[in-house]
């Protein structure tokens, strides 16, 4: 007689996960935003790169701290970003944008750590576009 080999096959179960849409907020894709445009070199930061992007009209939006002490510094900003139509956010502290625009250094844990204080950022390009981009775009278009 002949010996028949005897093959176990066993199947895997693939269970799909779907990924759940968590609802984006202006201040979480502002986040991403600066973020990604930071790391493709179009993010202007401080008062001097900012006028510069703002006077030459090439910034899809600005982001101005409310906290800001130095009046001439808002009116310049809101003046420029007025008169080429250029969005403008604010934001509530300068240490929370001076963290949104990468002013700080991360610890082990991911924690920010010596955060520098920042008043105005601009986004000359998003680099790539995301859904954050997308969703701060249409809150612009809501908003006009």
């Amino acid at each position: 007689m002949s010996e028949v080999d005897v093959v176990n096959v066993q199947q895997e179960t693939v269970e799909v996960v779907e990924e759940v849409q968590v609802p984006l907020t202006i201040e979480d894709s502002l986040h991403q935003v600066l973020k990604t445009a930071m790391i493709h070199g179009d993010l202007a930061r401080g008062l001097r790169e900012t006028t510069r992007a703002l006077s030459r009209g090439n910034a899809h939006f600005c982001v101005l701290a409310e906290d800001c002490d130095e009046k001439n510094y808002v009116a310049l900003i809101e003046a420029l970003c007025a008169e080429n139509k250029i969005h403008l956010i604010k934001v509530p502290e300068q240490k929370r944008l001076g963290e949104m625009v990468g002013l700080c250094k991360i610890d082990r844990e991911g924690n920010p750590r010596k955060v520098v204080r920042c008043s105005s950022a601009v986004v000359v390009s998003f680099g790539v576009t995301t859904p954050h981009s997308d969703f701060l775009m249409a809150s612009f278009a809501s908003s006009e």
